[in-house]
């Protein structure tokens, strides 16, 4: 995983997603899938830096939140 500064945005029109569980809050974050993997961004402040990881990193992630395995 790596950050990306704002050179390393998606092109414009990019769908971003939010969490469903999100709620009618802003304290999430949002996602994009690209060619290369996934960029995540921060919904409160979306022109700050993004966090990018290839698509194998990002199945990764979501396997282990989904497992439970990021519980604390």
């Amino acid at each position: 995983m790596s950050t990306a500064n704002r050179a390393g945005n998606p092109p414009v029109g990019t769908a971003w997603r939010k969490s469903s569980y999100s709620g009618a809050g802003n304290d999430c974050v949002e996602v994009a899938m690209t060619s290369g993997g996934a960029v995540v961004r921060d919904s409160k402040n979306p022109r700050t830096e993004l966090l990018s990881m290839s698509r194998r990193d990002w199945y990764a992630l979501m396997g282990a939140a989904r497992d439970g395995k990021l519980d604390y």
